[in-house]
């Protein structure tokens, strides 16, 4: 006899830990910089080894681009895990 799985799922709200979202936007705050500095860091290890002077703007504008592009994927994430409220009117 096999035991089916429930088709409801858990239906009651639960509260989230106030450190989860802490941690979540935290994140955002170390990400971007993190993003730009690496940038800057591997454009300047290309000038060096290129022996240019303008690859490390290439980085730097890499890094924003991928920081910026990581904090909205995290917004959008952190949106659909919010619980919507359907009025029913």
């Amino acid at each position: 006899m096999a035991i089916k799985p429930s088709p409801e799922p858990d239906s009651s709200p639960r509260k989230k830990d106030p450190f989860v979202s802490l941690a979540r936007y935290s994140e955002i705050g170390f990400m971007i910089p993190a993003a730009i500095l690496l940038g800057l860091f591997l454009g300047k290890l290309a000038d060096y080894w290129l022996r240019t002077k303008w690859l490390y703007l290439v980085g730097l504008l890499f890094g924003a681009v991928v920081g910026f592009w990581q904090m909205i994927r995290m917004a959008v994430g952190a949106y659909k895990d919010t619980p919507t409220k359907l009025n029913d009117e």
